[in-house]
């Protein structure tokens, strides 16, 4: 029972380091491209969750303007496969296998932010 429980914790220590290292380069591949991508807005890696195999990465982001929200998802949905080699040209020596990448909004600021708007009535 002891080793099922080490192997489980070894196993998420790893996913764990893969997301933050696909959640860094990502940032920093939006901070680069960003502008030259989606004009006008400012976008945030805040969450990527990866799959266990590493074929899989949900990234959720979070965008300034929100205006531009259906804008970028859109561009983002379509254009999942260059984000992807953009990311493969970075971290393709720390990762045999780059995951599929599948874009998601967070929205939990604006929550937040309604939550706080409300409370203070």
């Amino acid at each position: 029972m002891q080793r099922m429980t080490y192997l489980w914790t070894m196993a998420s220590i790893r996913l764990e380091k893969f997301s933050a290292l696909i959640r860094k380069e990502l940032s920093v591949i939006f901070q680069k491209k960003g502008n030259e991508w989606f004009t006008g807005s400012i976008i945030t890696v805040t969450l990527v969750r990866i799959s266990p195999d590493l074929g899989y990465a949900k990234v959720y982001v979070s965008l300034f303007p929100t205006e531009k929200k259906e804008m970028v998802m859109k561009w983002l949905k379509e254009n999942h496969s260059a984000v992807r080699r953009e990311l493969g040209l970075v971290v393709g020596k720390q990762m045999r296998k780059i995951p599929e990448l599948q874009f998601f909004f967070d929205d939990s600021m604006e929550y937040a932010a309604e939550i706080d708007r409300l409370l203070k009535k």
